[in-house]
């Protein structure tokens, strides 16, 4: 049963939230700082390295303009430039991203993403509206410390129930 509004801690950022409520892909994304990063599919690795780098992020998504066409990764960096002795310089997004990636609908839970990144083996995955419009990025990380949060709320919540002598 749902009493309330409960406050959370994700990281450094507050989360409010009904209280009972498992935080949602919204949620996750209003706790993260700024827009979205992106680069085109024209833009050289370089350029997209610079971003990441400066950014402090593991992946970076690829817009064609709205339209979502590809994420590039540190794997990506790694698996289809490095490992081939590509010269990063010469070599543009659109060859060594992941095209079409998986996507979550801004309505799916927290779980049924762990689930999926944890299947396909990755862990940003892009979120959408239901008109496909990109509303961000969450990070395998951001859902284990949601899940997390949640846990302790949960406990903390148990721990004042049975010590406020209501057995």
């Amino acid at each position: 049963m749902k009493v309330g509004v409960a406050m959370r801690r994700i990281g450094d950022r507050i989360i409010i939230e009904e209280e009972g409520g498992m935080a949602t892909l919204k949620q996750i994304l209003a706790g993260k700082a700024g827009p979205v990063s992106v680069v085109s599919p024209d833009d050289s690795v370089v350029a997209a390295i610079g971003l990441m780098a400066a950014k402090n992020m593991g992946s970076v998504l690829v817009m064609d303009g709205e339209t979502l066409v590809g994420i590039l990764s540190e794997r990506d960096l790694v698996l289809k430039l490095l490992a081939t002795g590509k010269v990063p310089k010469e070599v543009k997004v659109s060859e060594i991203m992941t095209s079409h990636p998986y996507c979550a609908n801004v309505s799916q839970s927290v779980e049924s993403c762990i689930t999926l990144m944890s299947e396909r083996r990755f862990r940003h995955l892009p979120v959408i509206d239901e008109g496909k419009k990109v509303l961000g990025v969450v990070s395998m990380g951001d859902l284990v410390k949601s899940i997390i949060s949640e846990q302790a709320f949960m406990l903390d919540q148990f721990e004042r129930y049975v010590y406020s002598g209501s057995l």
